[in-house]
């Protein structure tokens, strides 16, 4: 393992606290009185406190040093005095033990008196002090100029995802994005609670992954010998239920889809659905409308959010729009009664690409993702999708052609997805037979067919309304975080590339940027422009960096190529 000299330095004082007989990592539990928050709270002078957190700053001035803990609501001052510490003879504790054996990001408990400094900051007098954790690694260290400049903040979103602890240590307020999330999956719990419906749990390994378009991920029990999935929706396990008697169930469910990544996708991430029997989609648009201005006010104390430019307003009611207004709105082309044919041309005739396996559905689906979406900021409920796009969707009561089926639009994303459910066991075998057809076809997110879900229909499932809600979505909006990585505490990540354990330099690390940026390789002219390098100085840094085995040349036919190795 390479360590850097900090590292290096961190250890030997670990050394040297174990040489004292001071176990810098104890077993025994530390009891906490108070936290910052409740010091702040609840302040009275000369009042005896004990509180445990990071080591963010110190100044130490001799005999003195004022310094900031850290605890997980917030940061308070502590004042280090020798004597108050070491009150007989021996100042090892405050002399070796504090002021050269401690470092920033060392987490340590205190006891202590309580009082204002002469500009009236809460301060801990400290009387003593435990060291409860070293800290072996150096914290990112921000610091703010006299001109309001940040230096060296912990900005970086690859660093801040792949190192979440860190990010919360050094960005504070990072928190706060988690503790609104927490109160979204409250605040709805207990709306659907209180209207009366029962949270329950169904399998994440499933034997046929069903309820959505996707592509699943896919494993296998050993001890059955069968390939397993995981679960892509919750979605027909659910629907068993209603079968089996309950009037409302929902889910807060972990769904997985061996999709692409983008700044509104994550491989894994959090839907909650529920079904409630005996309503219609009609009825779900008034629920819905209502949880989520519920939502709004329980997160943010408002019914308004703000995203990026925009503000939401969450208040209902939200206007309906079908799909078919849509499209025929923002491209002038109505979509009722064409053939996949027609419909693939006029795809084509407007610059979408499209291939032979998609059918209507997914035709429509794009003509709709690619022209209308983005269009809707405010929140709008799109309705009566073609029953194409609607496999588990009851046909529309009165609309040749259409299923009962909204989607809720926000800022141009969809995050929430609700039918008048399916419930003829017959028409539910023949559009899942449709679904295998397109399989057939190459579509590798068509649907399974789940003979099981078909049997338990044939039981007899009572009419029902189900709705989805992309949680990460949700909370993005509610939040003004345009990334679902800054809502997700350990987003999915590329793996991490090995640092090459060489000693760089300024110049060669400029060089290792540019490739970094460009895909890890580029053009050996390119390269040098974007360096801006003198010829000796990028002889000297192209040659070491060769030398180190960092990049390499290759040459192609027409061109010299650089990458990084």
């Amino acid at each position: 393992m390479s360590l850097s000299e900090q590292e290096i330095i961190r250890r030997e004082k670990l050394q040297k606290l174990t040489e004292m007989g001071i176990n810098a990592f104890p077993a025994d539990e530390y009891k906490i009185t108070d936290t910052t928050k409740s010091i702040k709270n609840d302040f009275a002078e000369g009042k005896s406190v004990k509180i445990a957190g990071r080591l963010m700053s110190r100044r130490i001035q001799g005999k003195a040093s004022f310094a900031e803990l850290q605890d997980s609501e917030g940061r308070i001052q502590v004042y280090f005095n020798r004597d108050e510490i070491c009150t007989g003879e021996d100042k090892t504790l405050y002399n070796e033990v504090y002021k050269h054996l401690l470092d920033i990001g060392d987490i340590i408990g205190v006891e202590g008196e309580l009082f204002k400094t002469q500009v009236g900051e809460m301060t801990v007098m400290v009387k003593n002090f435990t060291l409860l954790t070293k800290a072996l690694r150096p914290l990112p260290q921000p610091r703010t100029d006299e001109n309001g400049v940040t230096h060296d903040a912990f900005n970086d979103p690859e660093l801040r995802y792949r190192q979440r602890y860190v990010d919360l240590t050094v960005n504070p307020h990072v928190k706060e994005i988690f503790v609104k999330r927490t109160k979204l999956f409250n605040a709805m719990r207990e709306f659907f609670n209180n209207a009366g419906y029962f949270e329950v749990e169904t399998p994440i390994l499933q034997a046929i992954p069903g309820g959505a378009a996707a592509r699943p991920f896919i494993t296998h029990h050993n001890a059955l010998d069968i390939p397993l999935y995981m679960r892509i929706a919750n979605e027909l396990y659910l629907k068993r239920l209603i079968v089996g008697g309950f009037d409302g169930v929902y889910e807060f469910s972990k769904n997985f889809r061996n999709e692409g990544m983008d700044r509104t996708h994550n491989p894994e991430f959090t839907a909650m659905e529920i079904y409630v029997a005996y309503k219609d989609y009609n009825w779900m648009m008034d629920f819905t409308e209502k949880l989520l201005e519920f939502c709004a006010v329980s997160v943010n104390g408002t019914s308004e959010s703000q995203f990026g430019e925009h503000t939401i307003n969450w208040k209902a009611p939200y206007p309906r729009v079908s799909m078919t207004e849509a499209i025929q709105k923002f491209t002038g082309f109505d979509i009722t009664g064409k053939t996949e044919d027609e419909l693939r041309d006029f795809a084509k005739s407007i610059g979408i690409e499209v291939d032979e396996t998609m059918g209507k559905g997914k035709l429509i689906d794009e003509i709709f993702g690619e022209k209308c979406e983005g269009n809707f900021i405010q929140p709008t409920f799109i309705t009566d999708y073609p029953i194409e796009m609607s496999p588990l969707t009851k046909k529309h009561r009165s609309k040749e052609g259409l299923t009962e089926r909204f989607e809720l639009m926000v800022c141009g994303k969809e995050i929430a997805n609700a039918y008048s459910e399916l419930n003829d066991p017959i028409d539910q075998r023949e559009r899942f037979e449709s679904q295998m057809a397109l399989s057939e076809r190459g579509d590798d997110e068509a649907m399974f067919i789940d003979q099981d879900f078909l049997r338990a229909l044939e039981y007899g499932m009572p009419p029902t309304s189900g709705l989805g809600i992309g949680m990460d979505r949700l909370i993005m909006f509610l939040t003004n975080n345009a990334s679902i990585q800054e809502v997700l505490f350990f987003p999915q990540m590329r793996p991490e590339k090995a640092v090459p354990k060489v000693e760089l330099n300024e110049d060669d690390k400029i060089i290792i940027e540019i490739l970094e940026k460009n895909g890890g390789e580029m053009s050996l002219a390119e390269v040098k422009t974007q360096s801006q390098f003198s010829g000796k100085k990028w002889d000297k840094t192209s040659k070491n960096l060769t030398k180190l085995n960092v990049v390499k040349v290759e040459k192609t036919d027409d061109d010299l190529l650089m990458k990084l190795v």
